[in-house]
């Protein structure tokens, strides 16, 4: 068990310091504020390869893995882009590149993972429906083979990045849920091209991270070609599950980035603020909770290491969930422990949108939420690891 990065890894972090330095939280603070994609961020992501870092390099990647993506995210959310470091991967690399390169055909990798590699080629995942919710197995968008062709009507919500997006992974029923033999059967991935007029999409106004919209998705009569199935035909439940624990994981990491930001600055801010005689700063009624906050994020990242350890050596979905939850859980509490209290340090300052930290409270509490709520990792503990009792039912 090795906890020393290897030079390549270095160069990554210090790659990703470096863009986050052209992008300052006065750039987030107006991109978020003006509802504007931070295209020249995008860019840079782009030129220094971070589009590509899971993609292996005979499609124009960097072929890394997990572990590599989440020092980047880190870096960039903690240097100051806060969750638009972690955000733009996610989308276009997670959904779209991991998911292709684990479980595509040759066809398909061939089609989608050089634009993707390159920056040219966004993507996103229509996943989550207004009815389901986290329960994915009750989705409704059916997709049915009509001919040569399959045809895909239904409903998704809160899908990220589609009013932009190049490429779209599709989740949808092949076999509907009553007639599957059992419960995660029945669901296949589908890769479509976007725009398409049988696609609709509805940004939706949302708390916060504004310099990316989420929407709402409509398929009517999508019509899409055999070959944009991701095999296996109704197995693709499993398929699933390893875009859905790298999407943990990286949110986990945004997390711990965006309260390192919020700390350092809080850290900067009460070394220099006197109200009384001395520096707030050293006021233990501040500096405890920051640093029991720091510690249990240290923690989890290491927690959030192993989760992408495993997953880069092929261990089980479930393996990898095991961590990838248990990291997640105490990551967002000391995340939103840590914010809170930064937010703090600065007084009346902290709700001022010139400081940052209120729009970074607003980012890390998004993560309670999604891509899974701090309830359903909890139950997934209880549950897999502990052994309870099922505590949902679905």
């Amino acid at each position: 068990m090795d906890f020393e990065f290897t030079e390549e890894q270095k160069m990554i972090a210090n790659s990703a310091r470096d863009i986050a330095k052209d992008f300052p939280p006065e750039y987030w603070r107006e991109k978020d504020e003006k509802g504007e994609f931070g295209e020249e961020f995008w860019k840079a992501l782009s030129k220094a390869g971070f589009t590509g870092i899971v993609i292996p390099e005979e499609y124009g990647g960097a072929g890394m893995g997990m572990t590599e993506l989440l020092i980047a995210i880190e870096e960039l959310c903690a240097s100051g882009c806060g969750m638009a470091g972690n955000w733009y991967l996610v989308l276009t690399e997670v959904f779209g590149g991991m998911s292709i390169v684990r479980h595509g055909t040759e066809e398909q990798k061939e089609k989608y993972l050089p634009g993707i590699a390159k920056g040219e080629l966004e993507f996103c995942m229509a996943l989550t429906e207004p009815d389901a919710g986290t329960n994915t197995l009750n989705i409704r968008t059916s997709a049915v083979k009509d001919g040569d062709e399959w045809v895909i009507n239904g409903n998704k919500i809160f899908i990220s990045g589609a009013d932009r997006a190049k490429g779209m992974l599709i989740i949808a029923r092949t076999t509907p849920r009553e007639k599957a033999e059992r419960k995660t059967r029945g669901i296949s991935l589908f890769l479509a091209d976007l725009p398409n007029p049988a696609v609709k999409v509805n940004p939706i106004p949302k708390h916060g991270i504004n310099y990316s919209k989420t929407c709402e998705v409509s398929f009517s009569n999508l019509r899409l070609p055999e070959n944009a199935l991701m095999p296996p035909l109704d197995g693709g439940w499993y398929s699933l599950l390893d875009t859905l624990n790298p999407e943990r994981m990286c949110f986990t990491t945004a997390a711990i980035g965006i309260a390192k930001a919020a700390i350092r600055k809080a850290v900067e801010y009460t070394k220099q603020r006197k109200v009384f005689a001395e520096p707030v700063g050293s006021y233990q009624g501040l500096q405890f909770p920051l640093a029991e906050a720091y510690a249990t994020l240290e923690t989890a990242k290491l927690m959030n290491f192993k989760a992408a350890t495993l997953f880069d050596k092929n261990a089980s979905y479930r393996d990898v969930g095991k961590y990838a939850n248990m990291a997640k859980l105490v990551a967002v509490e000391a995340g939103i422990k840590a914010v809170y209290w930064a937010m703090q340090c600065f007084g009346g300052y902290g709700y001022a949108k010139e400081y940052d930290v209120e729009r970074w409270w607003r980012e890390i509490n998004l993560i309670r939420l999604a891509p899974v709520t701090q309830q359903m990792a909890l139950a997934y503990v209880g549950e897999y690891i502990l052994g309870m009792p099922k505590s949902y039912h679905s």
